[in-house]
């Protein structure tokens, strides 16, 4: 456009009205438009006061690590009662109540093992499994629920065949009962933690997704369980059957307690049984009381249909109820909406990293090094036997912590590594301090730091040359079954406790012995 000429200027002032222009919002309420023009909305009630809850926490977690136990339960005591005063007509109350029980979890946590101090535990602590106590017991039949169940199965889409009798109406009767109902959701919602794994696991070794319930019946999802015939773990694995499928059992570890090994043991085992079978349920049956058990049975009767050994009495009691139990809990499980068991609030899955231990390490030096729980750690290696993980043992860290769990392991010397601390340093803190914290001398920590001549800075870490000691409280009822645990952690949290009393309304479910899914059994 620059060779074109020039527009020349007008000789006077333009007077022409400017065109009429209808406006934007000419038919829009002005309600509307009041709220499209204003400012964005205040955060949510639940957001606020889980921030508000999550603030006061921290502080409390940091006095904890300082020693000062007063002032750190006042705190958690803030942060719970701000959770638990939130009126009950607020939205999304479930995302709420789950931090809630998160929360009084962690302070669980921490009351009982004194902040990562560690116990020198010898002994694994063990859950019972459900398996024993639920094919001891005899169920009525409801007749009423035939028909339902007929309809259920002709409508259900399931790898795993489904069939109606006696015994599986009177497994469905007892889960609708009130206790048999708690013991089906406790499980269920214990195994949003491992269904991914589990499924993911089903699916790769060509076997029906269905046998996930399969788990749910022999532990109801707990990897530590262990049956009074001690079969251990998710999938109830004896010694010499668990090795036969690579489950090798060591003075450390053991990993019939590790879930994904343990779920891929299982599925092979079951996909075997199936092969030398041709049925799932003879499958199912021989994977309770052995592949020999099954096929004695058939060749004594010459039946090759579980119910028909069954009825004719060729397999153990245990069994013979043990097949249908699992042909029910699917039943249900595929069917929540008849079962009062839509819209659980499940756990969430169990995310890790894995970090390979090239030396003996102290899970409390983890622990410290994530800035979690040992207990926490703990979890996420339910096959560790001991609180020192061997050399070359593939560890799980929380998700998203694995780099900094390793720089911070580094600073420890590799053969201190079962037996020192580390120490984030806090604000205010002095060496003198975290010496007299830990009950040694600041030259030690200097010494076993390179000879810091500099005084500690506000998030530096220390390596601290001292052995891991019993935690502030006795532990007593943390090695008892986990049956007694649940009544146990009533006096523990505190907290939780005292702010229930104040605030808790008799419509609301919280139960302190129940708020951490680690402790959520059929024992309840």
């Amino acid at each position: 456009m620059s060779f074109l000429p020039a527009t020349p200027l007008p000789a006077g002032p333009i007077s022409e009205d400017a065109p009429a222009i209808a406006p934007v919002y000419a038919n829009v309420s002005p309600d509307v438009v009041h709220r499209a023009l204003s400012v964005a909305p205040r955060p949510l009630e639940v957001d606020s006061r889980i921030f508000k809850a999550e603030a006061r926490f921290e502080t409390g977690k940091k006095l904890y690590q300082q020693g000062d136990i007063a002032g750190a339960r006042h705190e958690f005591d803030v942060a719970v009662d701000i959770l638990l005063s939130t009126p009950e007509s607020v939205t999304d109350r479930q995302r709420l109540e789950r931090k809630l029980d998160q929360m009084v979890d962690t302070v669980y946590r921490y009351d009982l093992e004194g902040l990562g101090a560690g116990e020198n535990q010898k002994a694994i602590v063990y859950d019972k499994s459900t398996l024993d106590d639920i094919l001891q017991m005899t169920f009525p039949t409801d007749p009423n629920l035939r028909p339902k169940v007929k309809e259920e199965i002709a409508a259900t889409v399931s790898q795993l065949p489904l069939e109606e009798n006696d015994t599986v109406l009177s497994y469905i009767h007892y889960f609708s009962t009130d206790r048999g109902h708690r013991t089906l959701v406790s499980a269920l919602r214990r195994a949003g933690r491992y269904r991914p794994l589990i499924k993911r696991v089903l699916d790769e070794e060509g076997v029906p997704q269905e046998l996930i319930y399969l788990a749910q019946a022999e532990s109801g999802f707990m990897p530590r369980a262990r049956s009074n015939k001690k079969a251990v773990g998710m999938w109830q694995f004896v010694q010499s059957r668990g090795r036969e499928y690579g489950l090798n059992q060591t003075a450390d570890t053991d990993d019939r307690m590790d879930p994904e090994r343990a779920t891929r043991a299982a599925a092979r085992h079951l996909r075997d049984l199936y092969a030398t079978f041709g049925d799932w349920y003879l499958a199912l049956a021989a994977y309770n009381c052995g592949p020999g058990c099954v096929d004695h049975a058939v060749q004594r009767t010459g039946f090759a249909d579980f119910w028909e050994l069954a009825g004719h009495n060729a397999l153990p009691k245990e069994t013979a109820h043990y097949v249908p139990l699992i042909v029910a809990i699917t039943i249900m499980a595929k069917n929540p909406k008849d079962y009062n068991l839509e819209h659980l609030e499940v756990d969430a899955p169990l995310e890790y990293d894995p970090l390979e231990i090239d030396c003996p390490t102290h899970l409390g030096l983890i622990a410290d090094a994530a800035d979690r729980p040992v207990s926490e750690i703990q979890d996420l290696n339910p096959a560790l036997l001991k609180l020192v993980a061997p050399a070359g043992y593939q560890l799980r860290v929380p998700k998203g912590t694995s780099e900094a769990v390793r720089r911070a392991v580094d600073i420890i010397p590799s053969g201190h590594r079962a037996s020192w601390r580390i120490h984030r340093v806090l604000n205010g803190e002095t060496l003198a301090d975290i010496a007299h914290r830990y009950s040694t001398a600041p030259a030690a920590i200097a010494v076993a730091n390179r000879g810091m001549m500099e005084p500690p800075e506000p998030g530096d870490l220390l390596a601290i040359p001292t052995g891991y000691q019993a935690p502030r409280r006795s532990l007593a009822n943390h090695m008892r079954p986990a049956s007694s645990r649940h009544a146990s952690r009533r006096t523990v949290a505190s907290s939780a406790r005292s702010a229930r009393r104040r605030h808790l309304s008799p419509a609301s479910s919280y139960k302190t012995a129940s708020v951490s899914s680690k402790h959520r059994s059929a024992a309840n």
